[in-house]
């Protein structure tokens, strides 16, 4: 018996990004726990993966009570909170400071690092707020639904 040679490339693609997204879930739990790590970009790309391997992961991290609102905000808008945007703000200001001082970096790499840094923050920075929270798949289905009039 002949296995498809498409059947099994989209299997272990699958399987790829599912790796791929419980490794991104590993170091969201590991940013969440050091001060310099970030969580969310990770939270990010294990919705990604677990959007193309595993729709039951995927609902589970898009409705956890602390990390699923920004991430539907994200997702569904492209949008960043005022709060989560003097967060990352003022990370990469104080990872730019520790670098700084902890490398003494010559005047060229302190430059390009700064100019990296400072288009991150642009972009951070220029993201809309989220016009309203979104509801998670669970506050939906326990919604009633309204009348018609």
């Amino acid at each position: 018996m002949s296995v498809k040679p498409g059947r099994v490339t989209a299997y272990t693609l699958r399987a790829g990004y599912f790796v791929l997204g419980i490794l991104m879930l590993v170091l969201a739990f590991i940013g969440a726990l050091l001060p310099l790590m970030p969580t969310t970009i990770f939270l990010i790309l294990a919705v990604w993966c677990f959007t193309r391997s595993s729709p039951r992961l995927e609902t589970w991290v898009l409705n956890h009570p602390t990390f699923g609102p920004t991430l539907r905000a994200w997702r569904d808008q492209g949008a960043i909170s005022m709060r989560a945007k003097a967060m990352a703000l003022s990370g990469m200001a104080g990872g730019y400071v520790v670098f700084y001082l902890a490398a003494s970096p010559g005047i060229w790499l302190a430059l390009f690092v700064g100019l990296v840094i400072g288009g991150c923050a642009y972009y951070v920075g220029s993201r809309p707020l989220p016009s309203a929270p979104a509801p998670s798949d669970a506050d939906r289905a326990a919604a009633p639904e309204k009348p018609a009039d």
